[in-house]
């Protein structure tokens, strides 16, 4: 599943220093006319960046960093998104191929403006939306239907399906020992650390199979191709057919329902559970090491034979672009919902307390894996526009932070922003958005307020829930997205969190994540990510860290009175039912 932040479009500005001197002759206009036909074009400089294809949910961008993370050029092009029924979320997979090189073409083309060779960009990375999947034809490279994206829910009679299987039939664990019921739905967890659901891309390619005769047949052929996005863009930027590269990275593929992410390997067991042919799957590949070169004639040759040399889920990528790569260090991106990462090392750690467990990258196809603990926000950002959109209490995003800034606390009022249940770490569909500690006293300042605190809380729930899980206190929480460009809710995040907040100043976290893999690959600027002090100078301009200042006692109390308020909200739909 994937987040896509706002972000800011950088452009070159023409050269206007040229200043008239005055002169308005025909003779002194055409002179100077000549003289700038004439004049010999200006060397380009020659330098050493990475670029990073970040292929997002709506849109897709290249970013061109320099060795502080500073952005030299970017080009971003949103690309249509189809919802042919309710519930029911595609992409086109050429459009997403075209938007992308596209973008590669004219970001390379502002770094030209910019008075930079094209050949400075010495590696590139792609992140991506994961759990998205893409099928295509073995033979002639072409996808065989649209895409479905990960927030699809259209696989809610397959989920159904499979669990009745994993009821009554169950999973091989090993030759001839099958787990049912609700050991296999242990061991399902155990294998991959998911759960079975619409949100992961085994059961969106079943659906596929299923419902879709081309997939089928060329399933059945031994024609088909499976892929997430960064396995489909690689694939087509590297010559398509005729290369075919076919390749799959971890983090994606831990996102698959078809990875043991013990053994890093695609598991037999799973693919039999889902009747697929492992042929169909792309080879297990690392988040850092060159894969192959950018094929001649893509994007207009802006990248001609350039390495690609990083691959990763975007929130991974998010992981790595904060530089939490020691274990206990997180990171949060909070957009319209929001998604925790925790660093638990080179440990699986199973959660028993409501999160999933991931790779969160690995270094290298000979180095060992990293893991993460991680847990997801349905509403952060969403709640904001609530308030604009539905209540009216403001007509700007922004303006919720100099609203809440009004009141020095919420007035008693707690808002459980369950529009659509709860996730992490609570995981109840039934419960219902609640305001709570509403009196004649209450006023819209601390409605936003509490809304900011909601985010706040949920964060919360989901560390302690880290912390249980893996034993390890947080250090610090590392945030980016587009809700951290205030103030006021950062410091609401370090005070009922109880932890540092610390908001770089350049947050494009998730593509910085992928240019630091590709750099790394090939050891571009001395980039060593076992070694985090090789990139202490990476992305530390304005850096910010905000620290608590609320006093112990009031943070708890602020605490047990949210977990009150959620208990109240739980099970509200399972309720009216009644």
């Amino acid at each position: 599943m994937s987040l896509r932040r706002i972000s800011r479009i950088f452009s070159t500005k023409p050269n206007s220093s040229t200043k008239s001197n005055g002169n308005t002759s025909a003779n002194a206009s055409s002179a100077t006319a000549t003289a700038t036909a004439t004049a010999a074009p200006k060397e380009k400089k020659s330098g050493e960046f990475v670029g990073s294809l970040d292929c997002g949910t709506t849109s897709v961008r290249f970013i061109i960093f320099d060795q502080h993370a500073n952005i030299v050029a970017q080009s971003q092009l949103e690309f249509p998104q189809y919802y042919p029924n309710p519930g029911w979320h595609d992409h086109d997979a050429l459009e997403i191929q075209q938007h992308s090189e596209r973008c590669i073409s004219d970001a390379v083309k502002e770094l030209e403006a910019a008075g930079w060779t094209k050949e400075s960009i010495k590696v590139i990375g792609i992140t991506n939306q994961r759990e998205t999947t893409v099928a295509w034809s073995r033979k002639t490279g072409q996808p065989l239907c649209k895409a479905i994206v990960w927030t699809d829910s259209r696989t809610k009679n397959t989920v159904a399906h499979f669990e009745k299987k994993l009821e009554e039939t169950g999973i091989e664990v090993s030759p001839g020992e099958w787990k049912k019921g609700k050991d296999g739905v242990e061991a399902l967890r155990q294998i991959t650390g998911l759960p079975l659901s619409t949100y992961f891309s085994a059961v969106k390619l079943r659906w596929m199979i299923d419902h879709y005769p081309d997939v089928a047949a060329a399933h059945d052929a031994d024609d088909l191709l499976f892929g997430t996005v960064e396995s489909w863009v690689l694939y087509n930027l590297v010559g398509g057919v005729s290369k075919n590269l076919h390749v799959c990275e971890v983090t994606n593929a831990s996102r698959t329902l078809l990875l043991n992410t013990t053994t890093l390997q695609w598991e037999q067991s799973l693919l039999d559970f889902f009747g697929l042919r492992k042929s169909i799957l792309p080879k297990l590949v690392s988040s850092s090491e060159v894969y192959g070169n950018v094929a001649e004639g893509v994007a207009n040759g802006a990248l001609a034979n350039v390495p690609i040399g990083g691959l990763i889920g975007d929130q991974q990528g998010a992981l790595v672009g904060n530089k939490c790569l020691n274990q206990g260090e997180a990171k949060c991106t909070f957009g319209t919902g929001a998604f925790l990462l925790f660093n638990t090392g080179g440990e699986i750690v199973k959660s028993t307390h409501g999160l999933l467990s991931t790779i969160a990258f690995q270094l290298g196809p000979d180095a060992k894996p990293v893991y993460a603990l991680e847990g997801a926000i349905s509403v952060a950002g969403s709640a904001i526009k609530w308030l604009r959109d539905s209540m009216n209490i403001i007509s700007t995003a922004a303006e919720v932070n100099d609203l809440a800034a009004k009141e020095k606390d919420t007035g008693g009022v707690y808002f459980v922003t369950a529009f659509s249940g709860l996730l992490a770490p609570y995981w109840d569909t039934g419960a219902a958005g609640l305001l709570i500690g509403v009196s004649q006293y209450t006023n819209p300042s601390h409605i936003a307020r509490a809304t900011l605190e909601a985010n706040a809380f949920q964060t919360r729930a989901i560390i302690e829930s880290m912390k249980l899980d893996s034993g390890t206190d947080l250090q610090h929480l590392k945030v980016d997205g587009g809700m951290t460009n205030g103030n006021l809710v950062m410091e609401i995040l370090a005070d009922i969190g109880g932890f540092s907040v610390v908001r770089p100043e350049m947050r494009e976290s998730t593509a910085l994540g992928s240019a630091l893999l590709a750099g790394a690959a090939i050891k571009l600027f001395g980039w060593d990510l076992t070694k985090p002090e090789t990139m202490a100078e990476v992305n530390t301009k304005g850096s910010k860290e905000f620290v608590p200042s609320l006093k112990e006692e009031d943070r708890q109390k602020k605490w047990e009175g949210w977990q009150r308020a959620v208990e109240r909200s739980k099970g509200w739909e399972a309720g009216v039912d009644e």
